[in-house]
């Protein structure tokens, strides 16, 4: 793909401190995601945005989150908001392939067909 003036626009990441944070366009997808504020207790004083960002820096540069940059909130909070998240299912850990790729339109499943191996004995 060659870098026009539309295609540096559309990838540009200006105004964001690391690599692995969200563009505004990626943000309004999750936005509809995130959880409301609660009713009770005492305002939220971190910025959610900045909590997403650090919990995509830890999986993107697989820091450990006693070690992440001052310019992150504390990560306690990043802890609690990840496993909260975790916890209702915002994060969905998905299975990854074994290997045999997608299954075309009007075939049957690949793995279906397969010697079993020695792990499957």
């Amino acid at each position: 793909m060659p870098w026009t003036k539309t295609a540096r626009r559309d990838h540009a990441r200006q105004g964001r401190r690391y690599s692995s944070d969200l563009t505004e366009r990626e943000r309004g997808l999750i936005a509809p995601l995130r959880p409301s504020p609660r009713r009770l207790g005492r305002p939220r004083t971190t910025d959610l945005r900045d909590v997403f960002d650090a919990i995509q820096y830890i999986a993107a540069s697989g820091c450990q989150r006693s070690l992440l940059p001052r310019d992150f909130p504390p990560f306690t909070t990043i802890r609690r908001h990840s496993h909260d998240w975790r916890n209702c299912g915002l994060f969905v850990r998905h299975k990854p392939s074994d290997g045999h790729g997608r299954a075309r339109p009007g075939r049957t499943d690949p793995t279906l067909r397969r010697a079993p191996s020695g792990a499957d004995v």
